[in-house]
């Protein structure tokens, strides 16, 4: 299945359902998207809420990624944090970057992930971020496309009263 990738896609309900569902599928599916399993809608929907503000106050830009077809159901999203600094507003943070439990293993994460560095650069950013949750070795898959570890936090995320993980900094430059 090939995706198609819109950027700054409107705000709608369908938009905001869909996304909703895909969160939701992919926290109970394990993925460190801000929640730990098990997960409810309700959990996830100030979380959602308040990033989605933050993109209508242009504070955050959103890549969707729909099944190319019928239906064209939202199947990933990454998010381009900006900074307010004035010292740091030359990169971004990417968060929220997710793909459907089931469509990943395919390419369409790097190929969304791809697209969301594109999209940087055409913003001008000089580089981006991104925060990865360690002990799941998600950031061998992020090396892929060209981050580089810069820093890791010791124990910093808290998934259960005796799992603690690192908190892993990671930094692709584009220019």
């Amino acid at each position: 299945m090939t995706l198609t990738f819109v950027r700054d896609p409107q705000l709608t309900p369908a938009l905001r359902e869909g996304l909703a569902r895909l969160w939701l599928d992919v926290s109970q599916a394990g993925g460190a998207v801000g929640f730990v399993p098990p997960v409810t809608a309700e959990d996830i929907a100030p979380v959602m809420r308040r990033q989605l503000e933050d993109m209508a106050a242009g504070g955050t830009r959103m890549l969707a990624a729909y099944e190319r077809g019928a239906g064209g159901r939202l199947v990933g999203t990454t998010f381009l944090k900006l900074n307010s600094h004035h010292l740091m507003t030359h990169w971004c943070t990417l968060i929220t970057v997710m793909v459907h439990p089931t469509l990943q293993g395919g390419g369409r994460g790097k190929a969304m992930l791809r697209e969301a560095i594109e999209m940087a650069r055409d913003l001008d950013f000089h580089a981006v971020r991104l925060g990865v949750r360690g002990g799941e070795g998600i950031e061998r898959f992020y090396e892929t496309v060209g981050f580089k570890e810069v820093g890791r936090v010791p124990a910093a995320i808290r998934v259960a009263p005796d799992d603690h993980r690192d908190d892993i900094t990671m930094w692709l430059p584009l220019v």
